[in-house]
């Protein structure tokens, strides 16, 4: 990994308000599964304007939400200075994956080329978002610059079926999807 990527922060949870009061948080995972942020015990943050590291010495599954004890705060109204606080890690302490899986930051703004029947392919445009529906995750891919036109396209993110190749290094991903739709 190189240098600037292993300084490179991801946000993986935000706090979403205060639990109890003795200075505990409900904290609201980004991660698959949502569990996967106890993993972590320090995080940085903004507070105030400024850049600040959370650490929890109890963080825990409580229900169908996760709550949390930050360091050095025992009461409400201290903790309640937290909601909004976004929780970021280092990238390089996300867990490796495989050869083919990716992390939806790793997808975003690679340039979505579509296969054509004839041969070819044609630029639809950019990974702007991803939604997540239960089934299968889903690519929002935006205009961008020299792609085929203005239309967003929602393209499910099924590999070997509708994703046909991501190649990170070039910054793009092959699609069979019709241009038209």
């Amino acid at each position: 990994m190189s240098e600037k990527a292993a300084s490179e922060r991801i946000v993986v949870g935000k706090i979403s308000g205060v639990y109890g009061v003795k200075g505990w948080v409900k904290i609201h995972s980004f991660t698959e599964p949502m569990d996967n942020i106890l993993g972590y015990k320090s995080f940085t943050t903004k507070l105030n304007g400024r850049d600040a590291t959370i650490e929890f010495d109890q963080s825990r599954k409580h229900g169908k939400a996760i709550v949390g004890h930050i360091v050095g705060v025992d009461d409400r109204e201290v903790a309640r200075h937290y909601t909004r606080c976004e929780l970021s890690v280092p990238i390089d302490q996300l867990p490796e994956l495989q050869d083919d899986e990716f992390y939806w930051y790793q997808l975003t703004d690679l340039k979505v080329y579509s296969r054509l029947p004839e041969g070819g392919e044609v630029l639809l445009g950019a990974v702007r978002n991803m939604l997540e529906t239960g089934a299968n995750d889903v690519l929002i891919v935006s205009r961008c610059e020299n792609s085929l036109d203005d239309k967003e396209r929602l393209i499910p993110y099924i590999p070997g079926q509708y994703v046909l190749d991501v190649d990170l290094e070039q910054g793009r991903m092959t699609v069979d999807w019709d241009p038209e739709f």
